[in-house]
């Protein structure tokens, strides 16, 4: 998919994981930033993210279309909604972390 070509070209990007703190326990994209969406912690603290692209990613893809929308509408340029979330991350075989 579009992130798993990113990250292999070695792009300076940047992975937002919007799931909960119990989600993320299980594994993460290496190097992912964890701003949880349903808590508010993306809504409070977005500011402090970096510039440059944007993945938002979720567990399946219920919360990222959301998360992403938001933060376009905050000023983020080049945000991109990872569609099928972890589940289809880990489902692709592709390599996870923990936190």
């Amino acid at each position: 998919g579009e992130l798993s070509d990113a990250t292999g070209a070695g792009a300076r990007l940047t992975v937002v994981d919007v799931r909960e703190p119990s989600e993320t326990a299980s594994g993460v994209i290496e190097g992912a930033l964890l701003y949880p969406w349903s808590s508010g912690v993306l809504r409070a603290e977005h500011g402090a993210l970096p510039g440059g692209p944007l993945y938002v990613i979720c567990a399946s893809g219920g919360r990222s279309p959301g998360a992403a929308a938001f933060l376009v509408e905050n000023g983020h340029v080049c945000v991109h909604n990872v569609v099928g979330g972890m589940n289809g991350w880990r489902g692709a075989g592709y390599p996870t972390v923990t936190p």
